[in-house]
């Protein structure tokens, strides 16, 4: 058969002269089945496009002598008289040679012509076994011919009878934009057309392409790739479903494409394969739903299908790589407040502390931060991560952690149980609080504020207070007064506040260099930067020594807390009234107001 070859096909009664074609396509066929050879050459093909038509020719026929189901048949013979036209103007388009989605497609249309032959006879001989067998039969009939028809359709407005597109797949620098976009358009067709073969072949060739160029993940999805990728998420065959979760991992990783995997339904599948799915795709699953699940939004559509359940098994009986993605997401999901309570209640605070334990090291940061994210706010959580012995592996996390990131996450999370007070003996018992010294001591800018977010959390008795001013907190802490970040300073003055309360870390205090005057230089408005109220609170058990009231003095002390008092800032009126009274108080305030000292 050539380009252009007019096939007619009449449509009529079956006669003698059919039966016999028939029986000799028959048998041309039987010997071709036995070669074992199995690439069709131009001559195989042109004796299955005949035998597809041929068969068409006489099915109807055939199918108007059944003596049962006459209504199932009725409706199954409609088909039929659709698949002639179709095939004839497909082999108008081009020369069908080399064209393996076509080719599939014919066998697949023989195969069903042929069963649809086998059960005509049947229903005309009432030869049947049973009828509700018959009726899934004649069912099943009616799908595959639907299928059929929906291909070839496809293939005739897809253009993919024009060129064979996987003699396209390797795609050279050299190769236009253009180019590229055909030949999406044309793996497109091979994976809403062709056997699971051909989709394997497609969907290679598709992630190769992906692989090679980000340009061509953009391209991909503006080609509508990412509707028919979600579709095969949850296809029957293993082997198209691991292929699919490879293709939308690279979509979902691309910040340009991850919300058309969420807008095309992509969530819900995903989480289906972290149920069911194989091993490799659980591990594509979950890494695209941790880059989808960045928005709360999002995550709570994870949530929503069922997925905190799947994730939590997975950070327990998934492989190294699944066990780290599962936890980021987790992670991402935990950061939504409306889901931590549901995180927890499934399960999934031990066996994340378990993986702080023993996963990978990316593991080992995911679940880190998941308990940092679910202990912001919630003291039931923080005591439960306590109970489940959560402080022992994330102290060790802690001095294993060698850069600013995972030691930020280990002092964040340790940070977070410490605000449940309820927790602050454990944690001393544990050895948290020389820890927490050293990174006060050494740490970086960005830990050392964390660290001094602490103290002020569990300095909540004089005797806490007294074992951070032995373990040796108040030198960094006067230190970090001078930080160049307002928030580091602003910690370190609310942390020593507290501290200053007690005697003995008042005398340490007094005996670091510059310590008064970097909490009086804290209390000027042209720095508004940190909150005023905290300084003052470290200058109020200060103010009775006059060692440090003088300190006070001739720093400028006075100036500032007369603004601050003015502006009714907490405290500030009281510290006032201790440092200036009686005739002092008047002396300073005609100095502040500019009219100087007159003798």
């Amino acid at each position: 058969m050539v380009a252009g070859e007019d096939i007619t096909i009449i449509i009529g009664e079956g006669n003698e002269s059919d039966e016999e074609e028939a029986k000799k396509q028959e048998g041309l066929l039987q010997d071709d089945d036995d070669d074992d050879d199995m690439t069709m050459n131009p001559a195989e093909e042109n004796l299955l496009v005949r035998r597809a038509l041929h068969l068409l020719a006489i099915v109807p026929s055939q199918a108007s002598l059944v003596k049962a189901f006459l209504g199932k048949w009725m409706t199954i013979t409609p088909r039929f008289l659709q698949l002639p036209a179709l095939l004839n103007e497909m082999a108008h388009l081009r020369c069908l040679d080399d064209n393996t989605v076509f080719k599939d497609l014919l066998q697949r249309i023989v195969v069903t012509l042929e069963e649809a032959q086998v059960l005509a006879r049947k229903c005309t001989e009432l030869s049947y076994s049973g009828k509700l067998q018959m009726q899934s039969d004649l069912d099943s009939l009616t799908g595959k011919l639907d299928f059929h028809i929906h291909d070839c359709q496809l293939m005739i407005k897809s253009g993919i009878m024009q060129e064979n597109p996987l003699k396209m797949c390797r795609i050279t620098p050299e190769s236009t934009r253009e180019a590229v976009r055909l030949n999406i358009r044309d793996l497109l067709s091979h994976l809403q057309i062709g056997g699971i073969e051909c989709k394997q072949r497609a969907l290679d060739s598709m992630i190769q392409l992906m692989a090679e160029e980000d340009k061509n993940i953009l391209m991909v999805a503006s080609q509508g790739a990412v509707a028919v990728l979600v579709q095969l998420l949850d296809a029957s065959q293993p082997c198209v479903r691991e292929r699919a979760a490879a293709a939308i991992c690279k979509l979902a990783l691309n910040d340009s494409c991850e919300h058309q995997v969420v807008s095309e339904g992509g969530i819900a599948p995903l989480v289906r394969l972290l149920e069911s799915g194989s091993s490799f795709a659980q591990e594509k699953a979950t890494v695209s739903l941790q880059a989808l699940s960045a928005g709360s939004e999002n995550a709570c559509a994870v949530a929503a299908h069922g997925g905190i359940p799947a994730l939590v098994e997975i950070c327990q009986l998934g492989t190294p790589a699944a066990q780290a993605a599962a936890a980021g997401c987790l992670r991402n999901l935990a950061a939504v407040q409306e889901l931590r309570t549901t995180i927890m209640e499934d399960g999934a605070i031990a066996i994340i502390i378990n993986l702080v334990s023993s996963g990978t090291h990316l593991a080992q940061e995911n679940a880190a931060a998941t308990l940092q994210n679910l202990a912001v706010s919630d003291d039931k959580v923080r005591w439960n991560i306590v109970k489940e012995g959560g402080i022992q592996p994330l102290l060790r996390f802690l001095d294993n952690a060698t850069d600013p990131r995972r030691q930020e996450i280990g002092m964040g999370v340790l940070r977070n149980l410490a605000a449940c007070t309820a927790n602050s003996e454990a944690l001393i018992a544990a050895g948290f609080l020389p820890r927490l010294v050293g990174v006060l001591q050494s740490g970086p800018v960005t830990v050392q504020q964390i660290a001094a977010a602490s103290v002020c959390y569990m300095a909540s008795s004089p005797e806490t207070r007294k074992l951070f001013g032995v373990a040796g907190a108040i030198p960094p802490l006067v230190k970090l007064l001078g930080a160049k970040t307002c928030t580091a300073q602003e910690y370190a003055a609310q942390a020593l506040a507290s501290l200053l309360l007690v005697e003995d870390n008042r005398e340490l205090f007094m005996a670091e260099e510059g310590s008064v005057i970097g909490l009086v230089l804290l209390l000027d408005t042209r720095f508004p930067g940190v909150a005023k109220q905290f300084p003052i609170a470290a200058l109020q058990p200060l103010a009775g020594n006059a060692k440090c009231r003088k300190q006070m003095m001739a720093a400028g002390v006075c100036n500032h807390l007369y603004v601050l008092a003015d502006m009714e800032i907490t405290g500030a009126k009281r510290l006032l009234d201790r440092l200036a009274t009686g005739k002092l108080r008047s002396i300073i305030r005609r100095t502040v107001l500019g009219g100087g000292i007159h003798g």
